[in-house]
C-alpha cells in the first residue's frame, strides 16, 4: 500500500477557504474592509463614482463602442473615459451631460433625503 502524505489541519482549511487561483476581487474586498475603517471610508467616498462608471461601460457596450470611440462622441481624450469608467474619480456634470449625449439619452440629477422613499425622489432632466 502507497504512503499517502497527510496535509496539516491549517493548510487543509486554508486551501478549503481559497482556491488556487485565489479569491474574486469582490470576496478580497469584503475581507479588506472587515479588517480597515480607513478602507471601509474609501469604498464609501468611491461609491457613487463607482455606480456612475457601470452606468457608463454597460451604454458604452451596449452601443458596440470603444473607450476611444466614445471619447470622440463626447469631445475628450480616451484618458478620460479611462478614470470614469475606473470608478475612482469624480466626474462633473458637464462631462456627464457631454455622456448622456454621445448615448443619445438624457442626464438626470436628482437628490435623496430618505433613500428608504426612493419612490418619491425629486429628478430633474438636464438638456
Amino acid at each position: 500500500m502507497p504512503k499517502t502524505k497527510s496535509i496539516p489541519k491549517k493548510t487543509a482549511i486554508a486551501n478549503a477557504i481559497v482556491s488556487p487561483v485565489g479569491s474574486t476581487h469582490r470576496a478580497a474586498s469584503r475581507r479588506r474592509a472587515q479588517r480597515s475603517a480607513v478602507y471601509r471610508q474609501e469604498l464609501a467616498r468611491i461609491a457613487p463614482y463607482e455606480g456612475i462608471a457601470r452606468i457608463v461601460i454597460a451604454r458604452r457596450q451596449a452601443l458596440g463602442l470603444t473607450q476611444q470611440e466614445l471619447a470622440e462622441r463626447v469631445g475628450t481624450s480616451h484618458s478620460v473615459i479611462s478614470r470614469i469608467e475606473s470608478g475612482q474619480h469624480p466626474t462633473s456634470v458637464t462631462t456627464l451631460r457631454r455622456l448622456a449625449e454621445a448615448f443619445g439619452t438624457h442626464l438626470v440629477v436628482g437628490f435623496e433625503d430618505q433613500p428608504e422613499k426612493a419612490s418619491e425622489l425629486q429628478l430633474v432632466a438636464v438638456s
